[in-house]
């Protein structure tokens, strides 16, 4: 191969992996704001096919990749109460502690225990917390069609420190408005976990998906989540995301 020849096809890969980061920066950037509250209405579906109903409020302080994070279960009864709260940073894994009133403590989530299920959704802990742009690379696939909307599809790897339970994700980004429309999660060649988000909506100048669907496909279950009551820098309290706060029952 000639060197002119070569040193082009290194210019063109370079040039694409920058594409792909630049557009997953963007999406981002789009995304951004100082805090973020919501309701949320889950449904859980089981490989029989049947559904469990659970709620919870969310709240966010921070930008993607280095805020603060807690949701509260506020339903059904036996779940009441039960609050997991997240510390991302962006340039290693999130800290997570789970608070359940039942046995009045909290936990710690191990590291290796982020890859289960956070309790009974198809959530698990790692796809709860907000990844940093930086601590994956990219390669841009190609361009894909998304429930009748064209996508960019990129290829995301988590870098070693990030300590991924996923060894690849797929990511296909809205080309209209840069809006996230799938995400497949890989384990050792196969996906795992697949990730959709849709009726998409401008709330305060962000477009943003109000229904995400996450599908286990080891165990053939899924949660659909709703958002409801989404606001955008709202003011909250930065005590409210410590572990003091995190025993108060609300």
């Amino acid at each position: 191969m000639s060197r002119p020849l070569l040193a082009a096809m290194l210019c063109c890969a370079a040039a694409c992996a920058q594409d792909a980061r630049s557009i997953i920066e963007e999406s981002q950037r789009r995304a951004r704001s100082g805090s973020q509250r919501y309701e949320g209405t889950l449904e859980v579906i089981d490989a029989s096919r049947k559904v469990s109903t659970k709620r919870w409020v969310y709240e966010r302080l921070g930008s993607a990749g280095d805020s603060k994070a807690v949701l509260r279960f506020t339903a059904p009864p036996e779940v009441k109460g039960v609050a997991l709260l997240i510390h991302n940073h962006p340039d290693r894994a999130s800290d997570q502690w789970m608070w359940t009133p039942a046995v009045q403590r909290e936990r710690r989530i191990a590291l290796q225990d982020r890859k289960t299920r956070f309790f009974g959704t198809d959530f698990t802990f790692e796809d709860l917390e907000e990844r940093d742009v930086n601590r994956s690379t990219y390669r841009m696939l190609g361009e894909e069609p998304i429930a009748g909307e064209l996508c960019w599809k990129i290829e995301s790897t988590p870098k070693p420190e990030a300590r991924s339970q996923y060894t690849l994700l797929y990511i296909w980004i809205r080309r209209a408005d840069y809006v996230a429309a799938q995400i497949d999660g890989f384990q050792r060649g196969r996906v795992v976990r697949r990730i959709r988000y849709s009726d998409i909506q401008n709330v305060q100048k962000i477009w943003t998906a109000r229904r995400i669907e996450v599908e286990d496909l080891t165990r053939n279950s899924r949660t659909v989540l709703k958002l409801e009551k989404l606001e955008y820098d709202v003011s909250l309290p930065a005590d409210l995301f410590t572990l003091q706060a995190l025993r108060r029952e609300r």
